[in-house]
């Protein structure tokens, strides 16, 4: 590793863009849980839960969290439960 001043800026906000990329990945993951959870109990807020997880996965390719192929499986996977 270089020892000089940009260096140790780059490491300063690769962490940075690590940790927010992170936060972003879990609540995708997160959303699709809540609406597994939903669709597998029934509840009325399936739709709902559906619609939230299909949109986090969107903004998770658009920002490039995910690749294109990977979030049409999830979805494709997501609507056969809700159906």
């Amino acid at each position: 590793m270089a020892n000089n001043p940009q260096t140790f800026k780059r490491i300063r906000q690769d962490e940075k863009k690590r940790q927010l990329h992170k936060s972003q990945i879990t609540g995708m993951r997160t959303a699709k849980k809540r609406f597994l959870k939903a669709a597998q109990n029934n509840e009325d807020n399936a739709q709902d839960l559906y619609r939230q997880a299909v949109s986090a996965i969107d903004r998770a390719v658009t920002k490039g969290h995910i690749h294109k192929n990977k979030a049409a499986r999830d979805k494709s996977r997501l609507a056969k439960k809700l159906g």
